[in-house]
């Protein structure tokens, strides 16, 4: 194909993506708009007020990044696990696989349509935020690139969890048993400073405590790691799970057997 073929490609499935989602927001864009709602509602004005400070920030302050960061990493996650389980379940994925589209074009398609997904629930929330609390920005950069990375990260992670899922029902194990625990772990609602030593290096082996502090880092100036190492791990996930998930659709992993 030439250039100018894999980029229609490229855009025809970036495009039907977000018009997916876009054509369902009551189920995709609503509820997660809900939620964080009553996130910042309870959590935020009613426990955060007896709570007080935390790291120099009401926690009201302390929790939005968190919980920022929480939608888009599930948003981005799970829309790419269950778009592309969907084509598979309906078999129109084999109509992709017979053309011409490279495979590194497909991955990309899916992936980048749940980074959209993600980045638009997650400015949303960022929106709905301003209705409970002050926010400021202390590096404007720093928070683009964390999101967009972490949002990749996980979408990548929802390509990879499609190609393994036999049924709908395998789509949910990955982000109830192991996606749900280790966002809750991350530092959304407290700071590790908190834990004593033992759990402090225990959470420091969740992926995810990098990426929300990064972000936190990006918003308020504070952080409880290292973000020069938040950014380390998030690259090499992203090319971990990047190789894995072309690997898999080149060998028609979870399509053709």
């Amino acid at each position: 194909m030439s250039s100018g073929e894999i980029w229609i490609a490229f855009y025809t499935i970036l495009r039907r993506e977000i018009r997916r989602f876009m054509r369902i927001w009551p189920q995709t864009l609503l509820p997660p708009a809900i939620t964080m709602t009553l996130y910042f509602a309870i959590f935020g004005n009613l426990i955060g007020s007896r709570i007080g400070e935390m790291g120099g920030f009401s926690y009201m302050q302390f929790i939005v990044p968190g919980l920022i960061m929480m939608s888009v990493i599930t948003n981005s996650y799970s829309n790419v696990a269950s778009s592309f389980f969907s084509a598979k379940f309906q078999h129109s994925v084999q109509e992709l696989l017979v053309s011409p589209t490279p495979n590194w074009v497909i991955l990309l398609g899916y992936v980048l349509g749940g980074v959209a997904r993600g980045l638009f629930v997650g400015a949303v929330v960022t929106v709905l935020s301003l209705f409970f609390t002050h926010m400021q920005l202390h590096n404007l950069l720093l928070t683009i690139l964390i999101v967009f990375l972490t949002s990749v990260m996980f979408a990548l992670g929802g390509f990879v969890n499609a190609l393994f899922a036999r049924n709908f029902d395998d789509v949910s194990i990955v982000p109830t048993f192991i996606l749900t625990p280790l966002t809750y772990l991350g530092g959304v609602f407290y700071s590790i400073s908190l834990l004593p030593d033992f759990w402090q290096g225990v959470s420091m082996l969740n992926p995810v405590l990098y990426m929300v502090n990064a972000f936190r880092y990006g918003i308020l100036g504070v952080s409880d790691i290292d973000v020069t190492w938040a950014l380390v791990i998030i690259a090499a996930f992203i090319i971990g799970l990047f190789y894995i998930g072309l690997s898999l659709l080149n060998r028609g992993r979870g399509i053709r057997n």
